[in-house]
C-alpha cells in the first residue's frame, strides 16, 4: 500500500485498539471532522504486553499532500493502568499533550481536502518499557516518534478513513 505509515518502524507484537465509534476501515464519525465537531472517538485497547509501563497515543493521515503526512494527535506518557479513552478525547493527568502538525496541543479531526480522495487516518497505540519518554516541551509528535523506537515493544492500530467531495 501507498504511503505505508509504519514502513520504518521497528516490527514488535501488535495487539488490539478497537472503538466504539467504527471499524478498521470505515469512515470516522461525522464529530471526528476537523469541520464537524472535532472530538477524538473512543479508543480501547487490550492484549499489550505484560512488562508495559506506559503508551504513547498518535494520529496521522499519511495521505495529507504535504509530502510527510500530517500529525492530527499526540500523547505520551499515558499509564499502563489505562486501557480506554472516552470520545471527546480526555486524557488521565500524567499524560502530555504534544503539539500536532498545526502547533496546537489538541485533537485536530479529520480534514481531507475537497476532490483529494479517501484519506487513511491511523490511530496508533504504543506499549512502552519506560513509564515517562524524555522529550523537550514543544517537541513535535516526529520527534516522539524517533524517542519512542528504543522504548516500544507492543502496537496496535486502528484506521479510518475520511474524504471530503470536490465542490
Amino acid at each position: 500500500m501507498t504511503n505505508d505509515p509504519n514502513w520504518r518502524l521497528p516490527p514488535v507484537p501488535t495487539f488490539l485498539l478497537e472503538s466504539s465509534d467504527f471499524a478498521e476501515g470505515d469512515p470516522v464519525p461525522e464529530w471526528v471532522r476537523a469541520d464537524s465537531g472535532n472530538r477524538a472517538p473512543s479508543l480501547r485497547w487490550s492484549g499489550a504486553p505484560d512488562t508495559t509501563k506506559s503508551y504513547a497515543l498518535t494520529v496521522y493521515d499519511p495521505d495529507a499532500p504535504t509530502g510527510s503526512g500530517f500529525w492530527h494527535w499526540a500523547v505520551r506518557d499515558i499509564p499502563a493502568s489505562t486501557t480506554e479513552l472516552p470520545a471527546g478525547g480526555s486524557l488521565p493527568p500524567q499524560a502530555v499533550m504534544m503539539a500536532n502538525e498545526l502547533r496546537s496541543e489538541e485533537f485536530t479531526g479529520a480534514a481531507p481536502p475537497p476532490g483529494d480522495g479517501v484519506h487513511r487516518y491511523f490511530f496508533t497505540v504504543s506499549a512502552l518499557d519506560v513509564e515517562r519518554l524524555d522529550i523537550p516541551a514543544g517537541a513535535t509528535p516526529a520527534v516522539l516518534g524517533f524517542m519512542l523506537r528504543g522504548h516500544i515493544i507492543g502496537r496496535a492500530q486502528l484506521m479510518g478513513t475520511a474524504e471530503t467531495p470536490a465542490s
